[in-house]
C-alpha cells in the first residue's frame, strides 16, 4: 500500500487522574524544581479518570489523518487488550497499522495536580521491541519519526538508512540530550528536524536552565544539514529556518490550557503535513500553532485534533502575526 506518510513512533493507552495532590516548589542555589506530593502510605482518591491512546507514534499518525494525508503506523503494540483498544482507535480515524504485535502494550499515567500541572508515569513495553525483521517494505513519500528507544531506535536507524525517504524527526528528551554525534546517522538523513528549546539546548550541550538567546540558538541549530528546523518555545512561539530565512509565529491570545499532553506532536505532525502539501512556511506554521493551541484545551492527546476543513476555517478567520527576519536577528 501507498502512502502520504508512515510515522514510526511509540503507541500507548493513556490514563488521566486528576487529583487533590499539591504542586511542591523546592529552591536550592543551583536549580529550581517544582513536584507534585503525594501523601506517603496513604489513599488518594482520584476525582476524574480518562482513558485513550497516545504515544508519539499514534498521535501523530492520527493528527496526519485528519489532515487529508493517507497514513501508515510502524510501531510495536501488544498482543493484549490494550492492543485491541489502540487498534480500535486507530481504525476508526483511518490509520493503517503495519507493524508487528507481541509483548505488552505501553501505557502512561498522568497525573495532574489541582494546579493543572502534570507528571507521567510511562511503562514502554513493546514500543522498545521494534526489530529489523518486523518492518515491511515501506512505500511512502515521508517518513515521520517520534522518540523510539533501545532496540526500537536501532530498527529507525536502518530503516533510514537503507532507503531515500524525506524525514521529520522529532526526538524526545532523552534522545536530544544524546546529542549530534551518536544521533548522527539518523540526523544527516533528516529532512525536517523539530525541537523545543530545552531539547535543542541538550542536543547542542548547552545548558538548559540558562539557554543562549534564540538567534545564538538557531545559528549552532544552522550548521546541521537538514533542510528546514523548527524550535518551539512554549509562550514564546515557535521559530523555523530554511536555509533562507528565518520566521517567528507567535501564539493566539488569551489561551484556555487545560493540559498540555500531546500539544508538541500536534505542532510537529501539522507543521510536517505543511510541507508534504507543499505550502509556504508561514502558512505551515500558521497551521501547526492553531492545531497545537487547540490540543491545549482539551484534555488527551487526540482530543481536539482538528481536521483540514476545520483547521483551513479557523486559519482564514484569525489572522497571526508571523515574522520573516533574519537568521541573525531571529
Amino acid at each position: 500500500m501507498s502512502f502520504d506518510v508512515v510515522t514510526i513512533g511509540s503507541a500507548t493507552v493513556d490514563h488521566f487522574a486528576d487529583t487533590d495532590s499539591e504542586l511542591i516548589k523546592i529552591d536550592t542555589r543551583t536549580s529550581h524544581e517544582e513536584l507534585i506530593a503525594f501523601p506517603l502510605g496513604s489513599k488518594l482518591l482520584i476525582k476524574e479518570l480518562n482513558t485513550t491512546t497516545g504515544g508519539g507514534g499514534t498521535n501523530t499518525a492520527v493528527a496526519f489523518s485528519r489532515l487529508g494525508l493517507k497514513t501508515g503506523f510502524l510501531g510495536k503494540i501488544g498482543a493484549d487488550a490494550a492492543g485491541d483498544f489502540v487498534l480500535e482507535k486507530l481504525a476508526r480515524e483511518q490509520v493503517e497499522f503495519i507493524g508487528p504485535r507481541g509483548g505488552q502494550t505501553g501505557f502512561s499515567v498522568i497525573l495532574n495536580s489541582i494546579e493543572d500541572d502534570r507528571s507521567i508515569l510511562a511503562y514502554k513495553g513493546a514500543n522498545d521491541q521494534l526489530y529489523k525483521d518486523d518492518v515491511p517494505q515501506l512505500n511512502t513519500q515521508w517518513l515521520y519519526i517520534s522518540s523510539m528507544l533501545e532496540d526500537s531506535f536501532d530498527t529507525v536507524i536502518h530503516i533510514v538508512s537503507s532507503n531515500q525517504f524525506n524525514v521529520a524527526f522529532n526526538p524526545s528528551n532523552y534522545q536530544a540530550a544524546l546529542g549530534y554525534d551518536k544521533l548522527k546517522p539518523l540526523i544527516d538523513k533528516v529532512t525536517l528536524l523539530v525541537m523545543n528549546r530545552e531539547e535543542a539546548c541538550k542536543f547542542l550541550g548547552l545548558d538548559p536552565t540558562a539557554p543562549p538567546e534564540m538567534p545564538e540558538l538557531m545559528q549552532a541549530m544552522s550548521k546541521l544539514p537538514c533542510r528546514y528546523f523548527v524550535i518551539t518555545d512554549g509562550s514564546r512561539g515557535a521559530w523555523v529556518y530554511d536555509r533562507e530565512h528565518c520566521y517567528h509565529g507567535v501564539p493566539g491570545k488569551n489561551l484556555n490550557i487545560c493540559e498540555t499532553t500531546g500539544a508538541g506532536d500536534a505542532f510537529a505532525a501539522t507543521f510536517t503535513a505543511g510541507i508534504i502539501r507543499e505550502l509556504d512556511i508561514q502558512t505551515a506554521l500558521n497551521l501547526a500553532m492553531t492545531n497545537s493551541e487547540s490540543v491545549l484545551q482539551y484534555k488527551g492527546a487526540k482530543e481536539k485534533l482538528l481536521t483540514w476543513e476545520e483547521i483551513s476555517q479557523i486559519t482564514a478567520q484569525n489572522e497571526r502575526e508571523i515574522e520573516s527576519i533574519p537568521l541573525a536577528s531571529c
